[in-house]
């Protein structure tokens, strides 16, 4: 293992998406140890760390991509509190679905929809 990678990858999963990500971590913990490490390593230890975007921008892109793709939906929702964690807007997180409504289709946007309103109610009425 990379300790530096993979310390650098906890430090900005932690950034991002906070308790989220722990429980991410714990539930490959028993089951596939490596992928959670590999998933830190590069995901968050090499892409996200790398120079040329913020934080911010990088968590719009990757719910965009997750919504675009669908079937992501858990991985979608962990993303969605980092996007909010990162200073999204509510009502950012909704148009960025509505734009890919063109893209990806309607299917995908409203399963986006459905997965940020529950995020939503998990975090409150407030903006977060």
């Amino acid at each position: 293992m990379d300790n530096e990678r993979f310390e650098r990858g906890m430090e900005m999963l932690a950034r991002v998406d906070g308790e989220q990500g722990d429980r991410v971590m714990e539930a490959l913990g028993d089951v596939a140890p490596d992928l959670a490490r590999l998933m830190v390593e590069y995901g968050f230890g090499d892409v996200y760390s790398r120079p040329g975007l913020s934080l911010k921008e990088r968590e719009l892109i990757t719910i965009a991509a997750l919504a675009a793709k669908g079937g992501c939906e858990p991985q979608l929702k962990v993303h969605l509190h980092g996007a909010m964690n990162v200073g999204w807007t509510r009502e950012e997180i909704v148009e960025t679905f509505l734009q890919i409504s063109v893209y990806a289709g309607f299917p995908a946007a409203l399963n986006a929809v459905f997965a940020a309103k529950a995020v939503f109610a998990e975090r409150g009425s407030g903006e977060d």
